[in-house]
C-alpha cells in the first residue's frame, strides 16, 4: 500500500545525460523505480497466495469484477505516477508519483492473485463495472470512474514544468475519487473478509493520498 506522502525529496537519481534540452537524463532513478515497482508487483502476489480461501466468488460475483476492473483502473495510475517521477519538477509531486506506483502496482499483484485462487480468468466475461448496482450510468466512453481519457493521457505526457505538475495533481484527484467509490461499492456489496480487508486498506490510503494531492495542488496554486 502507499504509505502517507511527505515533502522529503523524491528517490535519488544519477543524472547521466542530457537529452538535447539542457535537462539530465534521469535513467538510473527510472531503472530504481521500475525495479520497486516489480517488487511491488511480486510482494502483491506473495501476499494474495498466503491467504486462505475457504469459499471462492463466482466469475459475475462483486469481488471478481472488483478485481478485474480495479486492476485496470490502478494500471492507469501506476502509469501516471510514473510520468510524475520522470517529468515533475516539484519534489512532493515526483514522491507522490512513486508512492501511487509502487503501492498500486503491489495491490494489483494481490487482485490478480485472487482470480488465480478463484479459478477465474483475469478479464473475464462481465461488462466493465457490471458489478456495481450504478456501475453501467458511471461508464463513460468505456472509462470507468475517474479514469482519464487517451487524449489527458496525451497531454499529460506532452506538459512540462509547473504546468506538467498540476495537470498530474488534478488528474490524480480524480482518478482516486473514482477509485474510492468502486471501493465502496465493492465493501457494501462483499462479506468476503479478505477482499473487505484489502479494500478498506485501498480506501484508507487513497484518502491520506487525497489529502497530499490537494495540499500539494493548493500549495502550487493550480
Amino acid at each position: 500500500m502507499t504509505a502517507p506522502t511527505t515533502t522529503a525529496d523524491a528517490p535519488d537519481e544519477t543524472a547521466v545525460a542530457d537529452d538535447g534540452t539542457g535537462r539530465a537524463v534521469r535513467r538510473f532513478g527510472v531503472l530504481a523505480l521500475a525495479a520497486a515497482v516489480v517488487v511491488g508487483l511480486l510482494l502483491g502476489y506473495a501476499g494474495g497466495l498466503l491467504t486462505p480461501q475457504l469459499t471462492r466468488p463466482g466469475d459475475s460475483s462483486a469481488e471478481a469484477g472488483f478485481a478485474r476492473d480495479m486492476t485496470s483502473h490502478h494500471s492507469q495510475a501506476v502509469g501516471m505516477g510514473l510520468l510524475a517521477f520522470q517529468q515533475g519538477t516539484d519534489p512532493e509531486v515526483r514522491q507522490i508519483g512513486v508512492d501511487i506506483a509502487t503501492g498500486q502496482q503491489g495491490e494489483i499483484g494481490i487482485m490478480q492473485t485472487w482470480l488465480r485462487s478463484w479459478g477465474l480468468d483475469p478479464a473475464g466475461s462481465e461488462p466493465v463495472m457490471a458489478w456495481m448496482p450504478d456501475g453501467a450510468k458511471l461508464v463513460k466512453n468505456g472509462l470507468m470512474p475517474g479514469m482519464a481519457t487517451p487524449q489527458e493521457m496525451s497531454a499529460l505526457e506532452s506538459a512540462q514544468g509547473r504546468a506538467f505538475d498540476v495537470m498530474f495533481l488534478n488528474m490524480m484527484i480524480r482518478h482516486h475519487l473514482g477509485g474510492v467509490h468502486m471501493i465502496d461499492g465493492v465493501l457494501d456489496a462483499s462479506d468476503d473478509p479478505e477482499v473487505t480487508r484489502v479494500a478498506q486498506t485501498m480506501k484508507n490510503t487513497q484518502q491520506t493520498d487525497l489529502a497530499n494531492l490537494q495540499a500539494a495542488l493548493t500549495r502550487l496554486g493550480g
